[in-house]
């Protein structure tokens, strides 16, 4: 297997194969991510209806796979926080006066693998993907999971990563591999 393409998404950064190519001061993700999807020219209007965890996911994976055919390329992500950062905060809806009732918004984005949902749909992929819950960032366990995949024929590249988000703290590290 190949690594081709890596993305990184830290402090208020998006680093695409070693080069910079987005960097704002914001203090928070939310504002962070709507400078990054206005500066990069993204068009992808259901976006701005995203979690945090979608937009992160999102952004890192449209900066590999871009307008490019993927739709027999696999996704495989993990993280170790799953969706807490959403569930809090529909946890907050139900909890709340003003709210009699829980938005239906929020709850759709309580389960981690609806990031990789959303980026499915936007490259019309049509293959394997997973979302894993584990301690650490294993790039080995990532890399092992996705050799199955492509030996097995169901996909001819995989988009591997490690999407984590929990409050204010985000990192992304999402790489493509080839046959």
């Amino acid at each position: 297997m190949k690594k081709t393409d890596i993305c990184t998404i830290n402090n208020s950064k998006i680093t695409f194969n070693n080069e910079i190519i987005f960097e704002t001061t914001a203090e928070n993700f939310s504002d962070f991510a709507k400078e990054a999807y206005k500066s990069l020219e993204l068009n992808y209007p259901k976006f701005h209806k995203m979690d945090n965890l979608s937009k992160l996911a999102f952004l890192a994976s449209e900066m590999i796979l871009k307008d490019n055919d993927h739709s027999r390329t696999a996704i495989i992500f993990a993280n170790k926080s799953s969706s807490l950062d959403t569930d809090f905060k529909y946890q907050e809806s139900i909890n709340s006066q003003e709210n009699y009732f829980p938005s239906p918004a929020v709850f759709v984005y309580t389960l981690p693998n609806i990031c990789v949902g959303e980026i499915s749909i936007r490259h019309k992929m049509q293959t394997e993907n997973a979302f894993f819950i584990l301690d650490e960032f294993d790039e080995h366990f990532l890399n092992n999971y996705s050799e199955q995949i492509l030996q097995s024929g169901k996909a001819d590249k995989v988009l591997c990563g490690w999407v984590e988000l929990y409050h204010e703290s985000y990192n992304a590290f999402v790489y493509l591999l080839n046959k």
